[in-house]
């Protein structure tokens, strides 16, 4: 379903770049997704080359180091068209092209060109089992030995660890200091072959409910060896949240593309799926919950298309990717449910597509922050931050 035409936002050269992706995703992504998903296989390698050739991981990098030099406004559309087939591919894109806030000229220089034609891909190893939410609680820690690092401990949540190109790993290089917690937290970039982890790095897959297409991971660090520094020694949490209004975008866009996915399927399931003499489409209660499934996609969408519009024309807020970012994860897990319920029980199995929105959108409400936490973020800066208690 689109009701968008050409205007302000959608120029055409963002319909022409809508529907190269949409055809992709038609196409090319969501047959993977439904013959693979259901049996948790790895999104294929051919499927990264063809994303690489259309220039998916470069959408945000500069022309000058081989991208497309463009904004999140198009960044977002190509995300939604690609998670309306299959997250998990929509979530690949962003390993070729955020990540890199802390990257210094030379960093940028050698490694931005092979993540633009993606053959320099990331995993992320920031959360750890008691650093959730509170990312600055980190355990793992980093201590000299020569010209180089020895990286000690436990890391949890790390997906693509081993079919990345490298590792950023956040490890503690400084006692925790009380009043400045996030303080002494240092980035780390861990390059490492295609297909192993790193020596020194052995991991455990989590069973997980969703998100497949790739493996998610509990990594455990014995010495392994780093010496490579993303941005300043001591400073890795700035690195960690310097692409987050990226992020947040990325996952309302991710949202999105699973809500249409639900409704576009659960249009065509009510014309085909006929109860009592008649295809349930006509029943006024299935109608009303496609109407108002439409409506909050169209709510979450407008407001995306303004806080990528706000990024792209250099007024950042990191309020506004909150907003959008719990809107369109809220929104998309009510709207895949809808469309679970409209599909019944063949909504229940694997059969159809509805099931795998319904749990990669419960997804979208955990990761890049929880609801809770923008929630919080976002009540700060209405209220200002509650006093201290004791």
């Amino acid at each position: 379903m689109d009701t968008h035409h050409p205007g302000v936002f959608l120029t055409e050269d963002r319909l022409a770049i809508r529907e190269m992706a949409r055809e992709f995703a038609t196409t090319e992504v969501l047959p993977l997704a439904n013959e693979l998903d259901p049996v948790h296989g790895e999104i294929p390698m051919a499927l990264r080359e063809k994303m690489a050739e259309l220039g998916f991981f470069g959408i945000l990098v500069p022309e000058e180091y081989g991208g497309l030099g463009l904004g999140l406004s198009e960044y977002a559309i190509v995300v939604e068209e690609l998670a309306r087939a299959w997250m998990s591919v929509a979530s690949l894109i962003a390993r070729g092209q955020q990540f890199t806030a802390g990257f210094g000229p030379e960093q940028r220089a050698r490694y931005l060109p092979a993540m633009a034609r993606g053959e320099f891909l990331s995993a992320f190893a920031l959360s750890e089992a008691e650093a959730g939410s509170d990312v600055a609680n980190l355990s793992c820690r980093a201590v000299p030995d020569g010209d180089g690092w020895r990286i000690t401990g436990q890391k949890m949540w790390c997906t693509f660890a081993d079919g990345s190109d490298y590792l950023q790993v956040f490890a503690r290089t400084a006692p925790v200091d009380p009043a400045h917690r996030s303080r002494g937290v240092t980035c780390f970039l861990m390059p490492k072959e295609r297909g192993t982890l790193p020596e020194g790095v052995t991991g455990t897959p989590v069973r997980k409910i969703g998100y497949h297409g790739w493996t998610t991971w509990e990594l455990s660090f014995a010495d392994a060896w780093a010496d490579e520094v993303v941005g300043e020694l001591g400073k890795g949490f700035r690195v960690a949240m310097g692409d987050l209004d990226t992020a947040r975008i990325h996952t309302a866009a991710r949202a999105i593309g699973l809500a249409r996915g639900a409704l576009e399927d659960s249009i065509t399931y009510a014309g085909q799926r006929v109860q009592f003499g008649r295809p349930i489409g006509e029943n006024q209660g299935i109608r009303f919950k496609i109407a108002d499934m439409a409506a909050q996609i169209e709510a979450s969408r407008a407001l995306m298309y303004q806080v990528c519009t706000a990024v792209d024309t250099g007024r950042p807020s990191p309020v506004e990717a909150s907003m959008v970012k719990l809107v369109a994860s809220e929104m998309a897990e009510r709207v895949t449910s809808e469309g679970l319920q409209i599909h019944g029980g063949a909504g229940y199995t694997t059969d159809f597509p509805v099931e795998r929105y319904w749990r990669d959108a419960r997804l979208t409400k955990i990761f890049e922050g929880t609801s809770e936490i923008q929630m919080r973020i976002i009540s700060d800066a209405l209220l200002g931050r509650p006093d201290a208690r004791t």
